[in-house]
């Protein structure tokens, strides 16, 4: 019996800035989107481990999905490699991945996505955080970082993108932080 063979890490070139409102931001997206793939409700539950972030999603009247990245921590857009999983009993595998590494921390947010080309714009509202604008150039296997870099260069433009709205970390971290910065 022959198996499937694996997967190969996927990448993307990330960008994450605090925004004022998700509302006052939603008429760029649009007007940019040359798709528009509607609202999605978020529970991202992080698993510890030894090497980048593991968390499953889990969406609302969607498949859940295993999430692994990794990516270096940085306020300027920088290259992610990940692997998705399509998962069909999210409960039992909560369960299993709980029970081994335990759970860091659980992200909720309603995600508004829009697509210009191959770049995915995420409008989120982070229960905890706030408002927030993400860029994901999705790079075909054979194509380069600069690509990517250009791309949200332009995005970052078009939104009105500054130095001091940009996010280093990822939501998880900054949940933790803000848990532990209350005691």
């Amino acid at each position: 019996m022959a198996s499937a063979s694996p997967q190969q890490p996927r990448r993307n070139i990330e960008l994450k800035a605090r925004i004022a409102s998700v509302d006052a931001a939603r008429p760029i997206a649009a007007r940019l989107a040359t798709a528009t793939l509607g609202v999605e409700r978020q529970t991202d539950a992080y698993f510890a481990g030894a090497r980048g972030r593991l968390k499953l999603r889990e969406r609302q009247g969607l498949p859940a999905q295993l999430v692994w990245y990794a990516r270096a921590d940085g306020e300027q857009a920088k290259p992610s490699d990940y692997l998705l999983v399509d998962v069909t009993d999210a409960a039992a595998l909560k369960q299993a991945l709980a029970a081994a590494y335990g759970v860091l921390v659980v992200v909720d947010k309603q995600r508004e996505i829009y697509l210009h080309e191959n770049v995915r714009i995420h409008l989120d509202r982070v229960e905890g955080l706030g408002d927030f604008l993400e860029f994901e150039a999705v790079l075909a296997p054979d194509e380069e970082d600069a690509a990517g870099y250009v791309k949200l260069a332009a995005l970052s433009r078009e939104f009105a993108i500054e130095p001091p709205h940009l996010v280093a970390s990822s939501y998880s971290d900054l949940l933790l932080v803000e848990r532990s910065s209350r005691g």
